[in-house]
């Protein structure tokens, strides 16, 4: 008969992982406390990044990142001495690429439009995810650089699946992964999240990586800058009306030919 002591040993080993296992609801509070807490979060009603983006080696393009609850954004960069534009104003996408030849606004595509609602989610899908229409599964643990990290399958309301690593210690969001649609093509991204830093006692990272999945090369983004509660008027999201060509000038008259001289009799 096995002595009772090591029954006791082992039944100990065997409950101890289920013991310290995390619930979705446990890694989605510890999250949010990481954050700053839920109630600072959500009194926040403006966030402005002012940044610099990587365009190409040694490349970089000056960016401001406007958000306002509860769902508009607007990311402004200049290149070649040109303003990108690209926001959304609660209802659609749009953008203005001068540097690719685009003269006014146009609104994006409906697939490009979605993601855009996504993005524009001031919180994010986690917070208040059943009220949003979202689905957020806890999928088990990976590794993410060498850490230990909680996968969460995060379902958005449209449809579109994403995964959100969540740092086993820290508990803020350390990755993101997902699948996007551009001009009809499917492309797995990642974004990479770090150098998180305290701004009005919430943290926002000023390191961000994004591109395709497994891709050596990526865009990055370095954060100068973050100010909470900057005033912003609703209109600031709104998609440019193109340039009124209605009160162009009319052309000149030609100029009166000077009169004859009288002729001599």
């Amino acid at each position: 008969m096995m002595p009772k002591s090591l029954v006791a040993l082992l039944l100990a080993a065997a409950l101890a992982p289920a013991a310290h296992a995390q619930s979705l609801d446990d890694v989605l509070a510890k999250c949010f406390q990481a954050q700053g807490g839920l109630d600072k979060l959500k009194k926040v009603q403006t966030v402005r990044m002012v940044g610099r983006m990587q365009v190409g080696p040694g490349m970089e393009a000056p960016i401001t990142l406007d958000k306002k609850r509860p769902k508009l954004e607007l990311m402004e960069f200049v290149f070649s001495g040109m303003t990108g534009l690209q926001g959304y104003d609660g209802q659609r996408g749009w953008q203005l690429m001068p540097f690719m030849g685009q003269k006014t606004a146009e609104p994006l595509s409906e697939d490009d439009s979605k993601l855009a609602a996504d993005q524009a989610d001031f919180d994010g899908p986690l917070v208040d995810w059943k009220a949003k229409g979202n689905t957020v599964e806890l999928a088990g643990k990976e590794s993410v650089d060498g850490a230990d990290a909680y996968k969460l399958k995060v379902t958005h309301k449209s449809g579109r699946v994403e995964y959100y690593y969540v740092d086993a210690e820290t508990y803020l969001v350390v990755k993101r992964e997902g699948k996007q649609v551009t001009r009809g093509t499917e492309m797995e991204t990642e974004t990479s999240l770090g150098d998180y830093k305290e701004v009005a006692g919430l943290m926002f990272p000023y390191s961000i990586t994004m591109g395709a999945k497994g891709s050596e090369r990526k865009q990055s983004l370095t954060i100068d800058s973050i100010a909470v509660d900057v005033p912003m008027d609703d209109s600031h999201f709104a998609m440019p009306a193109p340039p009124d060509t209605s009160k162009a000038a009319a052309p000149a008259a030609p100029a009166a030919k000077p009169a004859d001289a009288p002729k001599k009799k």
